[in-house]
């Protein structure tokens, strides 16, 4: 059996890969141009690009300026001109990207490749609920909900591997509410197993959801200690509070 299938607490094969990729490994290659911090700021900026061309939308440019702000500032953010900024105080990656999207100024020029999907960017904006908050409010929130995105993609990506597609997509809506209630013998019913089996596999689940998610969460802070205050932050986000 695999972790996801046991329940065990031991880390699942994808964590050493996660090791490469933190905010840490960033900050601590500052004064170097190493291999291993730009792969890491690659990954970063990949996985959370779309929160900050939101950002640029809701101050007021049009879309195809904000394409043209968010790729110039991401090119340079990857060819490490900024990096030394990062406030090594409050150490996260969310409010390092704010802060220097805040300092950039539009500049011409040629840009290095970005690994950023901006062709879908405004496709997915577009789509989106009208915001009520201001443009800051609002990055935080689609920051919030990007990483909880990226961390179900893990999950789903894992069972998938595992051969275990059809199980998550059956048990993956109990990833919300409390366990009173989840509808356990109507998912018995539709899985064909019995109501313990069920209950066995949604904590399982939810067990790895939440390493995954602190995992997703320390690859954005600069210490492994902040992890829960930003875990707390993120759950208030979207919580509107």
């Amino acid at each position: 059996m695999t972790a996801t299938e046991t329940g065990n607490s031991a880390p699942a094969r994808p964590q050493p890969v996660f090791a490469t990729t933190h905010w840490s490994v960033v900050l601590a290659a500052t004064q170097s141009d190493t291999t291993r911090a730009q792969v890491a700021l690659a990954r970063l900026c990949q996985t959370y690009w779309y929160p900050l061309y939101a950002y640029v939308r809701r101050r007021g440019h049009t879309a195809p300026d904000a394409q043209d702000l968010t790729q110039a500032f991401f090119a340079r953010l990857l060819e490490r001109h900024w990096v030394g900024q990062a406030d090594r105080e409050r150490g996260r990656f969310r409010t390092f990207l704010l802060t220097a999207m805040s300092r950039a100024q539009k500049r011409g020029g040629g840009v290095a490749h970005v690994p950023v999907q901006l062709d879908s960017a405004e496709t997915r904006y577009g789509h989106e609920p009208a915001a009520v908050g201001t443009p800051e409010q609002e990055y935080e929130r689609r920051w919030a909900l990007t990483l909880l995105d990226t961390v179900l993609q893990r999950l789903r990506a894992e069972y998938e591997r595992g051969g275990k597609a059809e199980l998550f997509a059956g048990l993956n809506s109990c990833l919300v509410g409390g366990r009173e209630a989840q509808p356990y013998a109507e998912l018995a019913k539709q899985l064909q197993m019995n109501e313990g089996a069920v209950k066995v596999a949604v904590h399982r689940l939810r067990k790895r959801y939440r390493l995954l998610l602190r995992a997703e969460i320390a690859q954005t802070v600069a210490r492994t200690e902040t992890v829960d205050d930003e875990l707390q932050h993120l759950f208030a986000v979207l919580s509107g509070r």
